[in-house]
């Protein structure tokens, strides 16, 4: 299939409801890190992307689009592998999202900051020197800022859409050439949300 879009936004700008607004209007499947959850039989896939080993056929086989980690860090790559994929750079108030990933994806003694465990491999593949920092506030947001700045400067206008959270869906089906619906744009994986569907999932084996 290949990748239609290409989502380089970090985690926790909204990305989720990105996943499913782009399911509604036809470009996905979508790829999010919850995909990976639910086929862990991609992780070795993943590990060997950081290794410098990807197969992205083989890792989006069956997707059209991606957002989230862990693809969101190999965006430049993707950008590449994918020449006709459009690139969408989800964004929110820095401060706002460092406070959101401490209370989800980069809580104290979640997976992304374990220091053992099953999942480090996988975690060390895509966040890197990053997860020594994940509880820094001015070097996250500093990170945070850098991060668009680095799309900014790589993809040109023409391929690329910044979207702030909460913007809805006007520029986004602009951007992708598709009407807008009729239904509300999604609002999904709130803090609350994340912290309850996370209570449910068995640990790692």
């Amino acid at each position: 299939m290949g990748l239609k879009v290409i989502g380089s936004g970090l985690g926790r700008t909204g990305t989720k409801s990105m996943q499913t607004a782009l399911n509604m209007l036809g470009v996905g499947p979508t790829h999010h890190m919850v995909e990976v959850f639910a086929h862990p039989e991609s992780i070795p896939l993943w590990v060997a992307a950081g290794q410098g080993r990807p197969d992205w056929d083989a890792i989006f086989d069956g997707y059209g689009a991606m957002v989230d980690y862990p693809g969101a860090a190999y965006w430049r790559e993707l950008a590449a592998y994918y020449p006709d994929a459009k690139v969408l750079h989800t964004v929110r108030d820095p401060d706002k999202w460092f406070d959101s990933t401490q209370a989800t994806i980069f809580a104290p003694g979640s997976a992304a900051d374990a220091q053992e465990g099953p999942m480090v491999p996988f975690f060390e593949s895509f966040m890197g020197d990053l997860r020594h920092h994940l509880h820094d506030r001015a070097y996250m947001t500093d990170y945070f800022l850098r991060h668009t700045e680095a799309v900014k400067a790589a993809i040109p206008p023409e391929r690329l859409l910044v979207f702030e959270v909460g913007e809805g869906w006007e520029r986004l089906c602009r951007f992708l050439g598709v009407p807008v619906p009729a239904e509300p744009y999604p609002s999904e994986n709130s803090t609350a949300e994340f912290q309850a569907r996370l209570a449910t999932m068995p640990p790692p084996s």
